[in-house]
């Protein structure tokens, strides 16, 4: 069997998902092998050959070996303009190969004129023409080699963002078209969210042969003949893949010590809407895990990848540091404002923490049943600060209980704690389609096609997306003080690379 990771997404880490299904695979014997073809496929497009018009994709096209080897160094992080420049010229070039075949792409993002991802009938386009994708030299070359050699009738696919899904049906109608008795197998969270639409109707019947939602590793052995096994967790694998491949300072190692949230209360949560059920691995498991690939990766950092690490696994790593500097996404907690607390996350490792602030009004956090108040928020970015622990915040704008006062009771709470938030993402709501509240609210198309993930509204308050972005770019992005964090973004990269630029924690260096 061969685990497919497919283009496009961000190439900073090797990916988690098809690493824990790897590690059912090899706990029960099941020949497996990974691909990459995100990182392979967007390398093999950066040393194509190119003939850019303008001067930016001249001196892009003939920096691109230097500039993969900076984003590979920490030496580069030290300087953001140098960081910048690297960033936008290997993208220059990513967009130039798409040009030619009429997409438009970069390090993280995927479109191609006249398909949209959210449309099924553009998907079977897309499997009817694979000759199409940009990255059709490379896979057309890469998979029927890879089949060969591994002498396999079953390929899967790890679908997870709507960037990867034009590429993923090229893939799959090239090799049913090469291989035509070899079965395809589809999964990853957007293909959970697609499925857990009321009245899905497969709409890929005779291209894709076994559609497998939420975790994978149960429906994927039983596939493979495997049967009886009560075990759901199995350390990833990630021996196979090209580590020192992927364009960060060091080896970036991801793991994922839940599926679900543990809050599950937020309102629109694409998460409660889908009903997808919160599983944790034991803290004592997660520790062990996070030792044994420690020891066998070297990782320069972990990255975790949970929703929400939960309150006892961030106990547990502060009290057993894993042995690499650490980051991932937490809820605002009262732990958090213990500086004693943080200041043993940071002996651990802790270099980041991203926070999801959402708004600084106290009725619209209660609202979306945040569980959380905008003072204790200030208590926790003090104490973050205080520790050396960087912050990466999270703001969400146009939720239907806020109107502009709202908005500017955010703004002006951002602007007063801005000394204690390192980096900053600002975001518009989007209506998930499904969710129970949607059904309270005047909706309408947001993106046209079957396969939509959201929907369109009319803002009971009449702060629509129109104002937002208004307001969001001639007030909120101008304060001097957001201003200054918003600059300090990590171009494309965003989160996954913001924690290079902060100091890690001496003692492990």
């Amino acid at each position: 069997m061969i685990l497919i990771h497919p283009p496009i997404v961000k190439p900073s880490e090797p990916p988690p998902g098809v690493a824990k299904l790897m590690g059912a695979c090899v706990a029960h014997g099941v020949p497996c092998r990974l691909l990459d073809a995100n990182m392979e496929g967007i390398l093999a497009l950066l040393k194509q050959e190119c003939r850019p018009r303008d001067t930016w994709g001249k001196r892009a096209a003939g920096n691109v070996e230097r500039n993969l080897h900076a984003l590979r160094d920490l030496r580069a992080y030290r300087s953001f303009d140098r960081y910048r420049r690297a960033v936008m010229d290997v993208n220059k070039v990513l967009e130039i190969a798409g040009a030619a075949a009429g997409a438009h792409m970069g390090l993280g993002n995927y479109l191609h004129e006249g398909f949209s991802p959210v449309k099924s009938s553009d998907l079977m386009r897309a499997a009817e023409g694979p000759e199409s994708n940009p990255f059709y030299p490379y896979f057309s070359e890469r998979l029927p080699a890879l089949i060969e050699e591994e002498q396999t009738g079953l390929v899967g696919f790890s679908l997870n963002y709507l960037s990867q899904a034009l590429c993923v049906f090229a893939m799959t109608g090239f090799l049913k078209k090469r291989f035509p008795g070899l079965r395809v197998v589809l999964g990853g969270g957007l293909i959970t969210s697609w499925t857990r639409r009321p009245g899905w109707n497969n709409p890929f019947t005779g291209l894709i042969d076994h559609i497998i939602t939420g975790p994978g590793e149960m429906p994927l052995l039983e596939l493979m003949g495997v049967q009886g096994t009560a075990k759901a967790h199995f350390p990833p694998r990630y021996e196979t893949l090209p580590m020192g491949d992927y364009i960060s300072p060091g080896v970036v190692l991801p793991y994922a010590a839940s599926t679900g949230c543990y809050w599950n209360r937020c309102a629109f949560c694409p998460e409660k809407a889908e009903g997808n059920r919160y599983a944790k691995v034991p803290d004592n498991t997660a520790m062990e895990d996070l030792g044994t690939l420690v020891n066998a990766v070297k990782p320069a950092m972990i990255h975790l990848v949970d929703n929400a690490i939960s309150p006892s696994l961030m106990k547990a790593l502060a009290k057993n540091p894993p042995g690499a500097p650490w980051y991932g996404f937490t809820r605002i907690t009262e732990a958090l404002s213990d500086l004693d607390f943080c200041m043993a996350l940071r002996r651990s490792g802790c270099v980041m923490l991203k926070v999801g602030l959402e708004s600084g009004d106290q009725g619209v956090l209660d609202a979306m049943h945040k569980g959380n108040d905008t003072g204790m928020t200030g208590k926790v970015l003090h104490a973050l600060k205080s520790a050396g622990i960087g912050t990466y915040a999270y703001l969400l704008f146009g939720t239907p209980s806020e109107s502009e006062a709202e908005a500017r009771k955010t703004l002006a709470f951002t602007a007063a704690h801005a000394g204690l938030i390192d980096f900053l993402n600002v975001a518009v709501f989007n209506l998930p389609a499904h969710s129970p509240e949607a059904g309270l609210l005047d909706t309408a198309e947001f993106y046209a096609g079957d396969l939509s993930l959201y929907r369109d509204f009319v803002h009971p308050r009449g702060w629509g997306r129109k104002q937002v972005r208004a307001f969001l770019e001639k007030e909120f992005r101008r304060e001097p003080s957001i201003a200054a964090i918003i600059r300090r973004d990590p171009p494309v990269f965003t989160s996954n690379h913001a924690p290079f630029f902060l100091p890690p924690p001496p003692h492990l260096f």
